[in-house]
């Protein structure tokens, strides 16, 4: 029988299907398209756009002091994130090949396409690029952790986490020990359902 987390997660599922037509709507809204990397703007939009830019220069000294002090806490960031960068990339290519798992592709997890947004400056072009930089790191780093939990504890917490990665929903149910042997170290979980039926 299936559990009603499965069903709650594949409820979950569909929803995501819903924000990616969401995606889609507010496009044609804003006036945007995609070629291949890039994202074009409709003229008239992005007339509309530049009206709303700061000027560089003006935007450069901070207004807020609360900004003007922040800024050493942030941009010293970089260097830890630049290491954990290293070490996650090693372990991708190194660690997850010896279990069967294929590798992160770490394209599908940086988006850097806010610099083609007119309205903002040169500055935050490139604080946008820092923030994505960063967050896509992390979304890279999380879904190498995921691969590796869904092969060594492949089992749901007894509490809900506050965020679960897609790889929770095939994990084992707390307390179930049954469904854990079954799942714990299994490489046929990262084959695709297409390759998995030609091999057998």
């Amino acid at each position: 029988m299936e559990s009603e987390i499965k069903k709650i997660l594949a409820k979950i599922e569909e929803m995501n299907e819903a924000l990616k037509k969401e995606y889609a709507r507010l496009a044609e809204q804003y006036g945007f398209s995609f070629n291949k990397k890039r994202v074009v703007f409709i003229e008239q939009f992005k007339l509309r756009n530049k009206s709303f830019k700061i000027p560089t220069w003006r935007y450069a000294i901070p207004q807020d002091i609360r900004h003007l002090l922040s800024l050493p806490f942030i941009y010293v960031m970089i260097f830890p994130l630049l290491i954990l960068d290293f070490f996650l990339t090693i372990y991708n290519l190194v660690a997850l090949p010896l279990y069967r798992i294929p590798r992160v592709k770490r394209k599908d997890h940086f988006v850097f396409d806010r610099k083609f947004l007119d309205y903002l400056n040169l500055i935050q072009k490139v604080n946008c690029l820092y923030c994505s930089y960063g967050n896509g790191l992390f979304s890279y780093g999380s879904e190498i952790a995921a691969r590796t939990e869904r092969y060594w504890c492949p089992i749901k917490a007894a509490r809900r986490p506050p965020q679960s990665h897609n790889w929770y929903k095939d994990f084992a149910d707390y307390g179930n020990p049954e469904e854990w042997k079954e799942k714990f170290n299994d490489e046929k979980a990262f084959v695709e359902p297409a390759k998995a039926e030609v091999k057998e």
